[in-house]
């Protein structure tokens, strides 16, 4: 019997995801456990395995096209199992209809799994452009004539009176389209039954603005701007300004944070750390050492070995209750281009100095190429975010959810103290603030913790311990 090999729900609470590229080509074997696909959320890149052995008989959905949570994306063909056989099974007739995977780029036609896929059309389905609602309800189930795709730079075919153009397009094509700024009705589709497949939009020239329409458009009527650069224009008084379009990870780190101040009751607590011991420590640790440590990784060892002195502080919320855990998973936030990503270094506790500060560098790396595996930024029960670098000597941060804490860090820099005898001295400071989520650490709680790192940051030997 075939085996529907449908979209996972990558990330908790995905709706939908995308194909990068399939691992396994079309008539090859596949092994319970081995890597047949890559697919891509807003932060990530995973390797989905495959759940059970058999053969790879069709792709359903082609690379670079997104799909909702469960739509079918392939088949297999089962042992003794005929690849034709399988494909037959969930509405295909032969191996043709999917798609080689050495052209990967073109598009499939989901509509061959329709039989698996629920009555409700999947975000990841096609959808009808500019439809009327009572129309777009019905246009996955209801077969429509398909539009004739144009030809190449030719004009887009107008819509008879009274009806609305009807254009195909992934979901992945329509939020590339909306952050250009491109009239999807503008763009020739290559893809079965004309659809818009993501090579269309990449290829797509608008317009020179001169070229759109003989007459020059009024002053009031606003001009589109070209594909791929921020709209410029100005307000009436006269201020220019450029709207630069959100990307998917801009809008992911948008939804989470906006959900995490409106959700999470954050309260915060401050504290000075003397770090002359601390950085003399990392000088002699980096003597004749070709990978340096930073003092962001003795940063983050101080906060594993914190939650290790105060074990009810490495906690997260749930609905049913609060979750201790047994290892301390530190999430390091990371600028990348476009935004922010915070992988976690998974038992930083028992990780040596060295070994943490090599994990933190090759997960920095791969965060800032865009190659960091889903379960590299999931998990973890506290953050660490560290500005000092830029010179910021204090500030807050937001709370990653589900984390219950994040330690934001700044500059070292020289201050005057009062020591032990009561004289004016010089040292080296460095403020730190820990937002806590007060529904899983009180004020008491969050002090001891804070305690606790402050007195391994100024004992640097107990970080090494």
């Amino acid at each position: 019997m075939a085996i529907v090999v449908r979209m996972p729900e990558i990330a908790t609470g995905a709706a939908e995801a995308a194909i990068q590229s399939w691992l396994v080509e079309v008539g090859n074997p596949v092994r319970a456990g081995q890597a047949l696909v890559e697919i891509e959320t807003e932060k990530a890149v995973v390797d989905y395995e495959a759940e059970r052995s058999g053969v790879l008989a069709g792709i359903l959905l082609a690379a670079g096209e997104a799909a909702a949570v469960g739509v079918p994306i392939a088949v297999l063909a089962e042992e003794g199992e005929s690849v034709d056989a399988a494909l037959a099974a969930v509405g295909g007739s032969s191996a043709t209809d999917a798609v080689p995977a050495d052209d990967q780029s073109e598009e499939t036609d989901a509509a061959a799994a329709a039989p698996r896929v629920p009555a409700v059309p999947a975000r990841g389905a096609d959808e009808v452009i500019a439809a009327a609602p009572e129309e777009a309800a019905s246009a996955p189930s209801a077969p429509a004539t398909p539009p004739t795709a144009p030809a190449p730079h030719a004009a887009p075919v107008a819509a008879p009176a009274g009806e609305e153009q009807r254009l195909f397009a992934s979901p992945l094509v329509r939020r590339l389209a909306g952050e250009r700024g491109i009239d999807l009705r503008d763009v020739p589709g290559s893809g079965p039954r004309g659809r818009i497949v993501r090579r269309d939009l990449d290829a797509y020239v608008p317009p020179a603005a001169a070229g759109v329409d003989e007459a020059a458009p009024s002053a009031s009527v606003p001009v589109a701007a070209p594909a791929g650069n921020p709209a410029e224009s100005a307000d009436p008084a006269g201020a220019a300004y450029e709207d630069v379009p959100h990307t998917g990870m801009r809008r992911a780190i948008a939804r989470r944070l906006t959900e995490s101040k409106a959700t999470v009751p954050h309260f915060y607590l401050q504290a000075d750390c003397r770090v002359d011991e601390l950085l003399a420590l990392r000088a002699r640790i980096n003597d004749g050492r070709s990978s340096r440590i930073s003092v962001n990784d003795l940063v983050v060892k101080a906060v594993a070995g914190a939650l290790r002195d105060v074990p009810e502080a490495n906690a997260i919320w749930t609905d049913d209750a609060t979750r201790r855990f047994t290892s301390a998973d530190i999430a390091v936030a990371v600028s990348v281009p476009g935004g922010l990503s915070t992988p976690v270094v998974r038992g930083a506790d028992r990780l040596s100095v060295s070994e943490l500060a090599a994990t933190v560098r090759d997960l920095a790396e791969r965060a800032r190429a865009g190659t960091l595996k889903q379960r590299e930024i999931e998990g973890g029960s506290f953050s660490v975010s560290n500005l000092g670098m830029y010179g910021t000597t204090a500030f807050s941060a937001i709370i990653n959810p589900p984390h219950a804490g994040i330690l934001a860090v700044g500059a070292a820099t020289k201050r005057p103290v009062v020591d032990d005898d009561g004289e004016l001295a010089v040292a080296t400071v460095m403020s730190v603030t820990l937002s806590a989520d007060h529904r899983v650490l009180d004020g008491e709680l969050a002090a001891r913790w804070l305690a606790a790192f402050v007195a391994r940051i100024e004992n640097p030997l107990q970080i090494l311990l």
